[in-house]
């Protein structure tokens, strides 16, 4: 299979009028569609939970987006046993039609854009750039990871051997469960399952309850593709019930997460223990927070620096892993950084994510406590210079927050926050400033500015992170460009969008001849 190079999906230009009028249009059919009830899909087959739960709108709190089955630990013990089945026919497609049906699906999605990002604003709260910038980069989930199957497709060469030929080809693994977080609802669970699918392996997912809905934007394009029955289950429910069960199965061969540290590390422990059944080590995944920031020097461009950290800090309400949560100023410029940022953030409108607003809601309620309580909390660790309070509106709003002349140490400038919060910390130097970067337990984005050739030859070499961006923002990873991931508690750092991503769901077998 001939394909063309691979390019990344390019971002829909909102302040043209087709731009505009396609993703009114996307928001109009799918505002007819919200509300309806989702099925688990085992199978292939579409199948209902004795309970229920409700998807909510975040920017309009009473609002069901969908009703959802609370699966069951059986639920994701008869999912298992459905891609188990499906995997002994799966695995065997020549990897080339395997990833026919990858890009199949990205073209479907292509066609089916502004409904798929309109699913994301009313499910997830993200304003129309932010679901745009998400559908993209699934659509280059697909055609990249289609790409890289045919690549690993061909094996690796093997040193010649006189009175032996070896061929060292690659292997799916099995039933790999998928387990995604809520903040990119469809790029995270299509990289993972994507990956895991054109390799040869089976899925079952069981999507975040605050993103449920999106999970079947991925089925519904995945199904019309030609996916066989079997190869993709969806089992929605609680971690604690369907997520624990498919960790803990036995005949579960790998498990590939996105989340909180907490649950990640969980995760990571559980799938280290050998249960009866089980004849192998599982395989993890494991990507979780960061505590990044942004680093501005006296000899940066303040104007580009501060506008990247403003958008690494505050897009999508600072619901990212790669997040600026912390912007770290030399002191020469630091009064001037501070000034200019906090200008600017208090100019950051804020309402509903289906009318674009720059700054939307947070996910649900518990998420908008637990920011307002580090809020609190940072009240007595920095100056509040802006924001600090609930938003107004019908959903869960909260403003876009700044917190100043905070000490390096303090838990707003330690924790994740996962919300519109951002520290701002002095810097005696430039060295002095790397030196705070890497003071966390994280080690996933982070952001240099300066124009001084020594000091990004510094950054490059001393600062710690998965992800390093010099003279750009920390968030928007590009699929290709920048594959993602991070050191320490950040995670596994299995780089997905990048060239290794595809070996942790393929395994390695040699096979040697000796010659007559």
């Amino acid at each position: 299979m001939a394909l063309p190079e691979f390019r990344n999906e390019p971002f829909t230009d909102f302040s043209s009028e087709p731009g505009r009028k396609a993703m009114l249009d996307g928001l109009s059919r799918v505002e007819r569609e919200i509300g309806k009830e989702l099925p688990l899909i085992i199978g292939g087959q579409r199948t209902t939970a004795r309970e229920k739960f409700d998807s909510m709108n975040p920017s309009q709190k009473d609002q069901v987006v969908a009703v959802c089955q609370s699966g069951t630990a059986e639920h994701a013990q008869q999912a298992v046993a459905a891609a188990e089945k499906a995997f002994v026919s799966w695995s065997k497609v020549p990897a080339e039609e395997r990833a026919a049906v990858l890009l199949r699906a990205a073209d479907i999605l292509r066609r089916r854009k502004f409904w798929a990002s309109a699913w994301q604003v009313y499910e997830v709260g993200k304003n129309w750039a932010e679901a745009d910038g998400d559908v993209a980069e699934t659509i280059d989930h697909l055609e990249y990871f289609a790409r890289e199957a045919i690549r690993y497709d061909r094996g690796q060469v093997m040193a010649p051997h006189p009175q032996e030929f070896s061929e060292y080809t690659y292997l799916p693994l099995g039933v790999v469960a998928v387990i995604p977080p809520w903040n990119f609802p469809l790029a995270i669970p299509v990289g993972m399952a994507s990956a895991a699918i054109v390799t040869g392996n089976t899925v079952v997912m069981k999507p975040s309850s605050d993103s449920a809905a999106n999970a079947y934007v991925f089925y519904d394009i995945m199904e019309e593709a030609g996916l066989p029955p079997g190869v993709l289950n969806i089992v929605t429910g609680s971690g604690g019930t369907v997520g624990d069960a498919l960790v803990r199965h036995p005949r579960v061969r790998m498990v590939a997460f996105t989340g909180s540290k907490e649950v990640g590390t969980s995760i990571y422990a559980e799938t280290a223990k050998v249960r009866t059944g089980q004849t192998w080590l599982k395989r993890c995944i494991a990507e979780m927070g960061g505590k990044n920031a942004v680093v501005i020097d006296e000899e940066a461009d303040l104007d580009d620096a501060i506008a990247a950290a403003v958008a690494s800090g505050y897009g999508f309400q600072g619901q990212k892993c790669s997040a600026g949560s912390r912007l770290v100023a030399t002191a020469p410029v630091y009064r001037q950084v501070v000034d200019a940022f906090v200008e600017r953030v208090r100019r950051l409108e804020q309402g509903p994510a289906k009318d674009n607003y720059a700054s939307g809601p947070v996910i649900n309620e518990r998420a908008k406590k637990t920011i307002l309580n580090y809020i609190n909390a940072g009240k007595s660790e920095g100056r509040l210079a802006a924001g600090g309070e609930p938003g107004d509106g019908a959903g869960h709003y909260v403003q876009p927050t700044v917190f100043v002349d905070v000490d390096p140490k303090a838990r707003i400038a330690q924790e994740e926050i996962f919300g519109p919060v951002v520290a701002v910390i002095k810097a005696k130097d430039f060295d002095d400033a790397i030196g705070i970067a890497n003071s966390t337990e994280f080690g996933l984005t982070g952001a240099v500015f300066t124009r001084n050739p020594e000091k990004l030859a510094k950054a490059r070499r001393e600062f710690f992170a998965g992800n390093l961006y010099l003279n750009r923002k920390c968030t928007g990873a590009l699929v290709g460009v920048h594959p993602f991931g991070g050191f320490n508690m950040s995670g596994t750092d299995a780089k997905v969008g990048g060239p290794d991503y595809l070996l942790y769901f393929l395994q390695p077998k040699v096979v040697s001849l000796k010659h007559r």
